[in-house]
């Protein structure tokens, strides 16, 4: 799997702890994160090389854009392109979403090109054509994600001006369409208030995964067994891994280095 950056291994961790006898390889492109604002143009090429570098590399049997940002630009060129299975990150959430509404009004945060693809109500319509859908931008998580900051004033001042169109909305669902913000799950719940459902695309994915590798017969043959995990970094794999073991945990030991086409 991979991603721009740290946000993806909400996925990894969900991943993990889900089927822990699978091997994962997980590529975080520091060295062109955050992929939020960049044109999807730019984002498409960006996921190409890496799925390719993967495949090349490791031979992999199953890919996940493990980023939302990635997954709208992406993500039916790269079905179209590889000879395995790929999968995103919308679809598992907005189906999640879909069964918690209550009311038939839900709400999708995300980085501003993700929101601005129209990804998500796209997907949601082809589901549900009647349900009420607030998607909403939301700049500046992912850099506090990034930079360990994931509570306190700063981005609790943040959160509720981000927000306020989505509580405004009076939905009764959240999808965090952004792998990076489980880790502000805290704090997103305290702007919405406990009536309101959040959902995290990043656990949906793992259970939509699981469910996959098994129908396609694709799970490991040896179970059970303990998986190995490897980490990649397109920047600095020191710096890396020492957020990265915070954020995931003691899978994230240390990190390879891969230098990414900077053409």
């Amino acid at each position: 799997m991979f991603d721009s950056g740290f946000g993806g291994l909400t996925v990894a961790r969900a991943t993990i702890d889900l089927l822990p006898g699978e091997d994962l390889v997980y590529l975080g492109d520091t060295a062109r994160y955050p992929y939020g604002a960049k044109p999807q143009e730019e984002v498409l090429s960006h996921a190409v090389e890496i799925a390719e570098f993967l495949v090349q590399e490791f031979d992999i049997k199953y890919l996940v854009v493990a980023c939302n940002t990635a997954a709208a630009a992406a993500l039916t060129h790269l079905q179209d392109l590889l000879p395995l299975p790929v999968m995103g990150v919308i679809e598992p959430g907005v189906r999640a979403t879909l069964a918690a509404t209550e009311t038939g009004r839900v709400a999708v945060i995300g980085t501003v090109g993700t929101i601005g693809s129209g990804a998500y109500p796209e997907a949601f319509g082809k589901i549900d054509a009647m349900i009420d859908v607030t998607a909403c931008a939301c700049p500046g998580f992912v850099e506090f994600v990034e930079r360990g900051n994931t509570e306190g004033q700063q981005v609790g001042i943040l959160a509720e001006r981000l927000l306020a169109p989505v509580v405004e909305a009076h939905v009764d669902t959240l999808l965090l369409g952004c792998t990076h913000y489980p880790y502000l799950a805290r704090t997103i719940a305290q702007v919405m208030g406990q009536s309101v459902v959040l959902v995290s695309s990043a656990d949906e994915t793992a259970f939509a995964l699981a469910d996959d590798l098994e129908r396609l017969g694709l799970k490991h043959p040896d179970q059970p067994r303990a998986g190995a995990h490897r980490f990649i970094s397109s920047g600095d794999e020191r710096a890396f891994a020492q957020l990265g073991s915070r954020l995931l945990g003691p899978e994230l030991v240390d990190a390879q280095r891969w230098e990414p086409n900077v053409s």
